[in-house]
């Protein structure tokens, strides 16, 4: 049976324009034609279009396409075993972009604008989208999840430096004062959880006594959380939690006084 090239083009789902191209650099060319000219494909035609379009469908170049298909020494196996190679090699790249692009889509909905490089630099080795899956799994139906998300997507890479900068001096500060056996409840203490909290509340929002609170018993059963904070020093997210505790009681006494500023965030 023969079939006319608009028939062709639509089984094989590709362009007559296509057909047309094969046929003018001899890959495909018809087995027949009408009586006025126009090409007509027989079924023998449609079995070397299918190969084609096999081939075409890994990746193969059309001049090889045609080697394999009419060099009678061309080895298929061989070929498809070198195509099976690249399309490994370019599936993992293809895999390794979908990561870059998923981690980059992770870093603009929690805020962080920045890209890859900025980021490292910022951060280093310590992802903040870990933290950040954690925040919105427990927070992010609150108006306080949403503020700090509304404040974080206005920083640049300076002021994540800066409060990456706020960080390490309070963790120094924190060593300090474990390493002098300062107790969770003494006022030094208290002075840092108050600042811990203010950092929390310049940067990202209003973090109340109460919340802090909240936040200080996640420090300790949070694995993520637990390990950051330990990282600074070890048995530090348990002190720190006793601090903020303590600083809650004094601060939600009628004459409790406000001092300190600044803090990480969680």
């Amino acid at each position: 049976m023969e079939h006319s090239v608009g028939q062709v083009a639509r089984f094989a789902g590709v362009t007559v324009r296509t057909l047309h191209h094969y046929d003018d650099i001899g890959l495909l060319a018809p087995g027949g034609r009408s009586r006025a000219g126009h090409r007509r494909y027989d079924d023998a035609d449609l079995d070397r279009l299918q190969q084609i379009l096999f081939y075409r469908e890994l990746g193969f170049p059309l001049d090889e396409i045609a080697a394999l298909l009419d060099d009678p020494d061309a080895d298929p196996k061989e070929s498809l075993r070198r195509r099976h190679v690249l399309l490994s090699d370019r599936i993992a790249a293809l895999q390794r972009m979908a990561a870059a692009v998923g981690t980059a889509m992770e870093a603009r909905r929690m805020g962080i604008n920045l890209t890859p490089e900025e980021k490292f630099e910022v951060f280093g080795d310590k992802d903040p989208e870990r933290h950040a899956r954690e925040a919105e799994r427990r927070w992010g139906h609150t108006g306080t999840y949403a503020e700090s998300q509304r404040r974080a997507a206005r920083y640049t890479k300076e002021d994540w430096q800066r409060m990456r900068e706020e960080v390490a001096s309070w963790g120094e500060r924190y060593d300090a004062l474990m390493a002098a056996g300062e107790p969770a409840t003494g006022e030094r203490a208290s002075d840092l959880a108050e600042e811990h909290r203010l950092h929390i509340t310049t940067w990202f929002y209003d973090c109340t006594p109460q919340i802090h609170r909240g936040l200080g018993e996640m420090y300790v059963a949070d694995p993520q959380f637990k390990a950051f904070y330990d990282s600074m020093r070890p048995g530090l997210a348990e002190h720190l939690r006793d601090a903020i505790n303590a600083n809650a009681d004094r601060r939600e006494q009628p004459d409790a006084r406000l001092r300190g500023w600044g803090a990480p965030p969680p």
